[in-house]
């Protein structure tokens, strides 16, 4: 096994993590502004293979990271079930929303949504072939709660409130809307391994709201679902899970959802998860995407000390979240050359 991202997946400590970026197809690169203005709009970009494959390709050309993730977008997949998509400029998704039982209705079941998700399989297959030799490629989805805050408000709220509220107010519907998305996502990222995806990351950006026993049967019982199913499909299949903001409950959630490595933000410090976290396995993250904006000294130094907390086990380095559109590109070669020691 050559691709250094696998290695760290299997558990290997290596002398230097390999590296990739969340959101590293993404409006920080002049390049992914041309390619987006071609495509005419977002859901436009999603679902053009060609274009969409390009700007995949555009980090891996410019910075050369150990992996490569899909573009695509965690909304996708409610669209594919029915929900209605569109995009605000300047101001992100919107989404039909569901409120009760009544919302159900209008939605497909798992098995329907390949028809519509084909440019995004297409999109991985001719990424499969255009990687080069040693760079691993990725899919991804968002997890059901994330994915379900987002059905329920219309929209990203600030507290996910709508979803809380249905999840306490209505369960039954609550409960039905998380267990289609779940079997639904197991149909996407089946079908994304099937077209070459290598390894699969599961995004819950929202998990940190949920609290207590919601946390349990919300965040981590969906995702152990996904990742068994997953497995027993595909032998062998590294994933990846992201409970954002999760903190103390980052504790154990890799071995109990069978997560070949936790991706952590950086809410936490890498020393606590290097003595917390690590002994379970692969850790990936953690620097402050800001660092992407501010550059400097206090980039090389953070990026360092993340290296070293995490030296002793197996690492992928990585943001504590997506890189942000006003992210400086030379500082994201600063942030490799320090991980490489250049």
């Amino acid at each position: 096994m050559t691709k250094t991202m696998l290695r760290a997946l299997a558990g290997e400590t290596l002398p230097t993590p390999p590296i990739w970026m969340m959101r590293q197809a993404g409006r920080y690169l002049p390049e992914y502004r041309a390619t987006r203005a071609k495509a005419g709009d977002f859901l436009s970009l999603c679902y053009n293979p060609e274009l969409a494959a390009e700007v995949t390709l555009q980090p891996i050309r410019r910075y050369g990271f150990d992996a490569a993730i899909l573009f695509a977008d965690i909304l996708l997949l409610p669209q594919a079930l029915g929900a209605d998509l569109w995009f605000v400029t300047g101001e992100g998704p919107r989404l039909s929303t569901i409120t009760g039982p009544e919302g159900l209705k209008g939605l497909k079941g798992k098995d329907d949504i390949h028809e519509h998700l084909a440019p995004v399989y297409e999109t991985v297959r001719l990424l499969s072939g255009a990687l080069p030799a040693d760079t691993t490629l990725i899919g991804f989805a968002g997890a059901p709660w994330t994915v379900a805050t987002y059905m329920i408000a219309g929209r990203g709220t600030p507290d996910q409130g709508p979803a809380h509220a249905l999840r306490e107010g209505d369960p039954e519907t609550f409960g039905a809307i998380i267990d289609l998305l779940t079997e639904a996502t197991i149909e996407y990222l089946s079908m994304q391994v099937e077209a070459g995806a290598e390894v699969v990351k599961l995004f819950d950006s929202w998990a940190g709201s949920l609290r207590g026993e919601a946390f349990e049967r919300f965040a981590l019982a969906p995702a152990k679902r996904i990742i068994t199913e997953l497995k027993a499909r595909h032998p062998g299949l590294p994933v990846i899970a992201f409970p954002r903001q999760a903190g103390d409950k980052y504790i154990g959630f890799a071995r109990a959802v069978g997560a070949d490595c936790l991706a952590i933000d950086n809410s936490v410090s890498a020393q606590w998860a290097a003595e917390m976290l690590q002994p379970d396995g692969c850790i990936q993250g953690n620097l402050d995407p800001r660092h992407m904006v501010t550059g400097g000294q206090a980039l090389i130094d953070e990026t360092r000390q993340i290296v070293e907390a995490f030296r002793n086990g197996p690492h992928i380095f990585n943001l504590g979240h997506g890189i942000t559109p006003d992210a400086d590109p030379e500082n994201v070669q600063l942030m490799i050359d320090a991980v490489r020691g250049g």
